[in-house]
């Protein structure tokens, strides 16, 4: 088997850029939040970079994103969405994300706030997919999503231009549409996620048109889909659209996070979560994605 190293070396990008953020940019925590595992198909942290595949309005592309100095990101794309997906890399990275405004005077998110100074709510733009991998996740234990994940993208997607060889593009939405159910057994994806997915496939197109709308038409506009609630709507606003006042109502392991890490309370509902949050309305989910990443620094 060949080296990836060597793969690259030889493989040069059909795109590149060089985006100056100007500020500490955390590449695993801003672009790769919502992978499905490392053992996702369609993200890959590896020591050259992280890689990505997606579909754009261009077709399907790869691309790989390096910190190359402070601040500093160098993007590689290949396949016919290259330039689209150049074109929008800096929302990607959280170029047009706001965290000066939050000011938490909570020491815990004061901390966390200095412990993770490159931590940004970026935009995929890829409201489909997005679509997808949440619903994925609705309901069930994360490692079984992951694993519903992964069977699905590797039957039903299709391999990412460019030199990795083990990266894939989520599936079409044509081709999901037409999959039948007992396909979607065999991933383990039971039929009420099966019939959600099939939904999102129909109305793909009208997905996508949420990117040019004001985010409480987006919102609508999700919620319109049979199964797909108040936490679907929120997990695809921050990924897809850069929410970052988004608010999950429904998760089953948030509330009490919340609770605890803002109040000492060892156990919490939505409707204290809510509370809790309320004084930094517009910056809800960075404080969520903030306390993630401290659970995660302890773990």
């Amino acid at each position: 088997m060949r080296d990836q190293r060597s793969l690259t070396s030889i493989a040069p990008p059909d795109e590149r850029i060089t985006l100056d953020l100007g500020r500490p940019i955390d590449l695993p925590r801003t672009v790769a939040h919502g992978r499905m595992g490392i053992g996702d198909p369609c993200v890959r942290i590896q020591a050259d970079g992280l890689w990505r595949a997606t579909r754009t309005p261009d077709g399907v592309a790869s691309q790989r994103l390096r910190v190359v100095g402070r601040g500093v990101v160098e993007v590689d794309a290949w396949g016919p969405g290259a330039a689209w997906l150049v074109d929008h890399a800096p929302a990607l990275c959280g170029a047009f994300d706001h965290p000066e405004g939050f000011l938490p005077e909570q020491p815990l998110l004061r901390h966390l706030m200095l412990v993770h100074p490159g931590l940004r709510i970026g935009r995929t733009d890829a409201i489909f997919e997005t679509a997808l991998f949440v619903t994925v996740e609705q309901k069930i234990a994360t490692r079984e999503a992951w694993r519903n994940w992964r069977l699905m993208v590797r039957v039903l997607g299709e391999r990412a231009p460019g030199p990795l060889t083990d990266l894939w593009v989520p599936p079409a939405p044509r081709r999901l549409a037409a999959t039948p159910y007992d396909v979607f057994h065999r991933f383990g994806i039971e039929r009420r996620r099966a019939d959600t997915l099939r939904r999102l496939a129909v109305v793909a197109h009208r997905l996508e048109e949420t990117v040019g709308l004001a985010l409480e038409a987006a919102y609508r506009r999700f919620q319109t889909i049979i199964g797909v609630g108040p936490w679907t709507a929120a997990r695809i606003a921050m990924l897809a659209l850069g929410d970052a006042d988004a608010v999950f109502i429904g998760d089953l392991h948030l509330p009490h996070m919340v609770s605890s890490a803002l109040a000492g309370e060892r156990h919490g509902s939505d409707a204290r979560m809510l509370e809790l949050l309320e004084p930094y309305r517009g910056h809800r989910a960075r404080v969520v994605r903030l306390l993630l990443a401290g659970a995660q620094l302890r773990e």
